[in-house]
């Protein structure tokens, strides 16, 4: 798989997987720079983060203060853009919203890490399964991001000087 330097995580209204996995991704340590952002599929208007997100978030010591979705376009993804998608439905969706984006480049988390269930969607749920998918992103962003590091240490850019990611 080719390397990355950008990495955007997409679910659906942009307003709590994808800014969840987007922090929690900037929480742990990547051996090389890469920007991280979040985008919504469906994205009508800016929205701030949902509020059981953001409890879940703020309870677990990380705050997304000032956070508001966006609407995924083709000007946020060019050739060095990984855009992770929480499940196969939104994947096949990236396909309408970004024509000129190659297929190796619009990935599902959990298949990108090698889990068989995708990220479920809490909306509209307990903020009990709020904080279910905050843990389940949680142990899957640290899979990504061990898989990104192994990656550079293989490449020889385990240095932190390298300046892109191949997670595969």
């Amino acid at each position: 798989m080719k390397a990355y330097k950008r990495i955007v995580f997409v679910a659906e209204s942009g307003t709590s997987r994808a800014p969840m996995a987007e922090a929690l991704f900037r929480e742990n340590a990547v051996n090389c720079p890469v920007e991280v952002e979040s985008r919504g599929l469906v994205v009508l208007f800016p929205e701030p983060l949902n509020q059981k997100a953001e409890a879940v978030m703020i309870s677990n010591g990380i705050n997304l203060e000032g956070y508001m979705s966006k609407q995924i376009t083709p000007e946020d993804v060019d050739s060095d853009t990984l855009v992770i998608a929480m499940d196969q439905i939104q994947r096949q969706k990236l396909f309408d919203i970004l024509p000129d984006a190659e297929p190796e480049q619009l990935v599902v988390l959990n298949e990108l890490v090698g889990e068989e269930l995708p990220i479920m969607d809490p909306y509209g749920g307990t903020l009990q399964s709020y904080g279910l998918c905050f843990e389940t992103l949680s142990r899957t962003i640290k899979k990504l991001i061990k898989t990104i590091n192994e990656g550079e240490q293989s490449n020889g850019k385990g240095d932190g000087n390298g300046s892109s990611v191949d997670p595969a």
